[in-house]
């Protein structure tokens, strides 16, 4: 195991990064999302289509598969793709085996995307639709419990009960990543916010408030993937991608884990540290999957950077801030940039790494973390370590 490690460490790399402006209403379909944004990420990279041998991408039944955008963008004959089911759990998992494709010669050169009208067409846990697939759903359906929101709630109130949690532990992560997207031009929330705004904004489900969940946006983002030593003759600064890592196990929703207030990431995170040869000390700066303002607590535990139960202290300190020990979701994070479903989290990561975040830049970036949605709902999970080339 420890060969096969050290074999894939920092083998490839992120070179190229694209954008579509995230909206409440993009006017357009998931496919010209996905095109422009794979296109922006290819003209950052100083790349074309004809350069492109792999697209991979993951979706629930709302955005566009690469079969279709590989003619869209006028690409032959992909040697490599990935139509991956799943949502934000996925998310990093795709990344990484686009990676595996690369550094094992399946295609030299990879762009992953995520295009999503998740505000004015396909939006989560919203009525109109088929319910998921997921088993457990059957059961949960019939009392009106299966949007995202309160699955998550309920998980937050376990940890409030166990720990004793606090709404203001909640209220200073969002006011923390609002202050990180004023700072960011892409970012849709870009006006301060207040503890005191928090208090006062409006239930969702308790111990939910509108500013503990994230932003419903249309968008596209894209990552180019490429070997390390072509990376080097890029237009563009490399990062490496030293460690991968995506698992699961049972769900919370099955019943299956004894403790709501861990979650896969705890199982994970010896695994992607290993990979990558760093630890949590090693972590410059970490875009933890923010879905609700609860997950990037208990991520902050799981991946070991406070003990257990002391998540939401730890963000009162002012850790968590772009002075902070952990600079985390320094672009807004999902609620206030925007939310692509997990691929915005990496592209911030390489931002920083190749030192061009601009008024967000945190000093000496070298090692990033980049996490996907941490296994509630799902019982999966992905994660990237990302090193400066």
């Amino acid at each position: 195991m420890a060969k096969r490690l050290l074999e894939f460490r920092d083998r490839t790399a992120v070179v190229g990064v694209g954008y579509t402006p995230f909206t409440k209403d993009s006017g357009v379909s998931t496919l010209t999302l996905a095109c422009r944004a794979i296109l922006a990420a290819l003209d950052d990279a100083g790349l074309g289509p004809g350069d492109v041998e792999g697209l991979a991408t993951h979706r629930v039944g709302d955005s566009a598969a690469p079969s279709l955008v590989g003619p869209a963008l006028g690409m032959a004959d992909p040697t490599w793709y990935l139509d991956q089911f799943g949502g934000g759990s996925v998310s990093h998992a795709v990344v990484a085996q686009a990676a595996l494709a690369v550094a094992t010669g399946m295609a030299e050169t990879v762009v992953c995307y995520r295009a999503i009208n998740a505000r004015s067409e396909f939006r989560m846990g919203g009525t109109g639709r088929g319910l998921p697939v997921s088993p457990e759903v059957q059961y949960q359906a019939p009392y009106g419990y299966f949007a995202p929101p309160q699955q998550y709630a309920m998980y937050a109130q376990a940890h409030i009960q166990k720990y004793g949690t606090k709404a203001e532990h909640f209220g200073q992560l969002a006011v923390t990543q609002r202050a990180n997207a004023v700072k960011n031009p892409r970012a849709l929330m870009r006006t301060p916010i207040t503890l005191d705004d928090y208090l006062a904004s409006r239930w969702i489900a308790e111990p939910f408030r509108l500013l503990d969940c994230c932003l419903e946006t249309d968008g596209a983002c894209a990552l180019v993937i490429t070997t390390a030593d072509r990376a080097r003759s890029l237009r563009r600064p490399p990062v490496l991608i030293s460690g991968a890592a995506w698992g699961g196990g049972d769900s919370h929703l099955s019943g299956g884990r004894a403790d709501p207030t861990t979650t896969a990431a705890a199982a994970l995170a010896p695994r992607l540290y290993a990979q990558a040869g760093l630890g949590p000390a090693d972590i410059d700066v970490a875009e933890l999957y923010d879905c609700f303002t609860y997950s990037v607590i208990v991520q902050l535990e799981d991946y070991g950077f406070c003990v257990k139960g002391e998540g939401g202290p730890y963000v009162a300190s002012g850790a968590t801030a772009l002075d902070g020990a952990l600079p985390v979701n320094t672009h807004g994070g999902f609620l206030s940039e925007g939310y692509v479903h997990g691929i915005n989290h990496i592209a911030e990561a390489v931002s920083q790494l190749r030192g061009d975040a601009g008024d967000r830049q945190v000093a000496g970036a070298e090692v990033a973390l980049s996490t996907a949605q941490p296994g509630y709902i799902l019982p999966a999970t992905s994660a990237l370590l990302l090193r400066k080339g």
